[in-house]
């Protein structure tokens, strides 16, 4: 019998347990034992793909705690955690693609002994393999090739953001670098925090990829500030493979993200004039001083590229639905947020799992009308853009 999951696929780490650096832009709170208490016990997800499993520095952690009796690998692939939150390893490699491109990939693996494997191969590529998102001298065409040898599958990450990113930074079509037969070997693409499934689905080539929509986490609170609901036969790695696939009758349900708009990298940013702009045309460069020196925002990007004027949607694409996550309610801190943990449950049992009732008896009635407005999306936004964050304005 199917049930469903929690799951946000794109976890960085800062660094292990050790204080040995991974993520240099991370938090180096965000290690391989802190993500799994704070996913499992604060957060309330059931699934996370943590995308630095390929550094020696995080394969040491896992290694210990795995003899340590604290987590197990499973024959059916993944880490179970506390019997509770399946781990998927992963790693995120940064490609250098032909044009000039450089892309942000994403590859998970069922065992750890065949990440161990990459991690090995990637030493050849990638000047120093204990730190995350290192450039590789591979394109992605051979990444690809490298992460299907070694029994994994890969991903492209925040498909659209104008720094690393497949569409945002390299190509206009897949047919730029993939073959039909490779590009089908993809079973999904990452959306991002400034792009949904509204923008996705004006690209027909992307008709046949499941979404996801996952944090990107460079700190523990911003753990699955975007998450999926997944219907999965069981908690293991090849069921959540069946679900990316589609197949078995296994797959994405929803998917929870921010409103594209509250993105950093939503619409066009002049640098020159320390302005965003918007509108229903791309814009390329500043209508204001003329100047090229500009972010591309990700609606722009798409609105160059797209084949079509408005979306068009497969019977597989599940519902979008704008999340606001708990930390970026106005008046909810750090310390709210403990007593929330505390009293309430998890931020998912917060967000979607306790009744109207059972919210009010376990917060104030100034956290619950926010927490109720929150939850029927009844809060207006000021626009990101220009590598800074949108805000929810209740």
């Amino acid at each position: 019998m199917k049930k469903e999951y929690f799951a946000d696929l794109h976890i960085h780490i800062g660094g292990g347990s050790d204080g040995s650096p991974v993520k240099i832009t991370a938090s180096r709170k965000l290690n391989f034992p802190n993500i799994l208490k704070e996913a499992a016990f604060k957060k309330g997800l059931d699934i996370i793909g943590i995308i630095d499993c390929a550094s020696p520095v995080v394969l040491k952690d896992i290694d210990q705690m795995l003899a340590a009796g604290e987590m197990k690998e499973l024959d059916q692939g993944g880490i179970l955690y506390s019997d509770q939150l399946l781990v998927l390893p992963g790693a995120e490699i940064e490609s250098r693609e032909e044009n000039g491109g450089q892309v942000h990939y994403l590859a998970f693996f069922p065992k750890i002994k065949q990440i161990k494997e990459f991690s090995g191969t990637m030493e050849n590529y990638i000047s120093n393999i204990t730190l995350s998102s290192q450039a590789a001298k591979l394109t992605g065409k051979e990444l690809l090739k490298i992460v299907d040898y070694h029994g994994g599958i890969m991903i492209p990450a925040h498909i659209f953001t104008p720094h690393k990113s497949f569409y945002g930074r390299a190509f206009k079509t897949y047919t730029e670098v993939f073959t039909p037969a490779e590009w089908e070997k993809i079973p999904a693409i990452e959306l991002g925090l400034s792009a949904d499934t509204e923008m996705a689905d004006l690209l027909p080539e992307l008709s046949s990829k499941t979404f996801l929509s996952n944090s990107d986490a460079h700190s523990l609170p911003k753990i699955a500030r975007e998450y999926n609901i997944m219907e999965l036969e069981g908690l293991n790695y090849n069921s959540v493979l069946q679900a990316l696939k589609r197949e078995s009758g296994s797959s994405i349900k929803k998917n929870y993200g921010l409103n594209p708009e509250l993105g950093k990298y939503h619409r066009t940013h002049c640098e020159k004039c320390d302005r965003t702009f918007s509108g229903a045309k791309a814009v390329l460069q500043c209508p204001n001083c003329g100047s090229e020196k500009v972010v591309v925002g990700v609606k722009d990007r798409i609105l160059e590229i797209a084949a079509n004027r408005n979306p068009e949607h497969p019977e597989h694409r599940p519902e979008y639905v704008y999340q606001v996550p708990l930390l970026d309610i106005p008046g909810i801190g750090k310390k709210t947020a403990a007593k929330l943990f505390e009293n309430c449950g998890t931020e998912m049992d917060v967000i979607h799992n306790l009744s109207t009732a059972e919210l009010k008896e376990c917060m104030s009635s100034r956290i619950f009308k926010k927490i109720k407005k929150a939850r029927q999306q009844n809060f207006s936004f000021q626009s990101g853009g220009g590598g800074t964050y949108g805000k929810v304005i209740f």
